[in-house]
């Protein structure tokens, strides 16, 4: 066994257990992986040579292989090798550079890159015999697809673009809402009285002090975002911003916003978080479509939780300290070896409202 942490050692795999499954061959690549792929919780996903349109999104499902579901669908073929850009609206399908050989004690689970859902763009992973989208199970062995469909832009990728991250486990590291009560009275995880119900609640900001800037609204017609550009965009070019000084806002149906919480959030270094729906029946709206939060995000610098919302069939009115979400905590099988923020020179540690890292500051 290539994880040098003991079996007994529940929970996400830290940057260490990581490169040693790298070592070992239970992480593959057909490039080198260098060292700042590796993340404190996670493993960034490199996007390979060769874009599929597809026809629609798919599962994979029991039996079957991604490549033989893409010659029932694909429509045509792209070289990725110069550059191409995937059109907003339609469905793409690529091949990632890194694979696995999973042992048979350890899941892996897959979401977009923080600055993938802040352009909203959806991406998902698929794997050989998947009967959902981003979960892999204990001893799969095979390669990784990247299932991209861009919706408010259109986007233009190059290989070896990070969109996608993975995370991997061991057993079930979950923190019941009676440990999350012990810890936040220990160590604040936020700096609001806390919402514990199923994880951790959170809320939106749209009475922000000293401004009545709240939130940006995806512009419906644009140019194209270059994703392997950072801090080159135009903001004006591509969002129009949300004031409002009632504390409230009305979503409208189809249309995408980047908000923030109101609550500071903090994850300390032996614990990893993923962000979910909190009312899921609800469905007027979705909330973050990114939702890895990796040991040490906000500790020792207050940092809130940006909201990328869709609203879905009707216009639903979004109110101030409104609970949108929740974060589900999980421990850590051992203590990473760098954390979230100045050790990895992280974009959004200590972040407020924030756009993704395209746009000029």
């Amino acid at each position: 066994m290539s994880d040098p942490l003991p079996a007994s050692a529940q929970g996400v795999l830290p940057d260490h257990a990581l490169c040693a499954m790298i070592a070992a061959g239970e992480i593959t690549a057909s490039q080198p992986i260098p060292d700042g792929q590796v993340q404190p919780a996670s493993l960034d996903l490199r996007l390979g040579y060769t874009a599929y349109r597809v026809r629609a999104s798919f599962l994979t499902g029991n039996g079957n292989t991604v490549a033989k579901r893409l010659t029932e669908f694909t429509m045509h073929t792209m070289d990725l090798t110069h550059g191409a850009v995937l059109e907003k609206g339609c469905v793409y399908v690529i091949p990632l550079m890194e694979g696995l050989a999973l042992p048979g004690d350890i899941t892996a689970v897959c979401n977009a890159k923080s600055s993938t859902g802040r352009v909203d763009c959806l991406t998902r992973v698929i794997a050989d015999g998947g009967v959902e989208f981003d979960h892999i199970p204990a001893g799969y062995t095979g390669p990784l697809y990247a299932e991209i469909c861009p919706r408010s832009f259109s986007v233009k990728i190059e290989p070896g673009l990070r969109l996608n991250q993975i995370r991997f486990r061991r057993g079930h590291g979950v923190l019941s809402d009676d440990a999350l009560r012990i810890r936040h009275a220990n160590t604040p995880l936020v700096d609001q009285t806390p919402l514990i119900n199923n994880g951790l609640g959170f809320s939106v900001d749209l009475s922000p002090k000293g401004t009545t800037l709240v939130g940006y609204r995806a512009k419906p017609h644009t140019g194209v975002i270059n994703l392997s550009e950072i801090g080159t965009h135009k903001t004006a070019d591509f969002w129009e911003q949300l004031h409002t000084d009632q504390g409230r806002i009305i979503l409208d149906p189809g249309a995408f916003y980047i908000l923030v919480s109101r609550e500071a959030v903090t994850i300390p270094p032996d614990c990893a978080a993923e962000m979910a729906p909190y009312l899921a029946m609800v469905g007027e709206f979705r909330v973050h479509y990114a939702g890895f939060f990796d040991p040490g995000f906000g500790h020792g610098v207050p940092a809130r939780g940006v909201l990328e919302v869709r609203c879905h069939e009707a216009p639903f009115v979004l109110e101030h300290g409104q609970t949108v979400g929740r974060l589900v905590y999980e421990t850590m099988a051992a203590a990473p070896t760098h954390l979230y923020g100045s050790d990895i020179a992280s974009n959004y540690q200590g972040q407020g409202l924030k756009l993704s890292k395209h746009f000029k500051p």
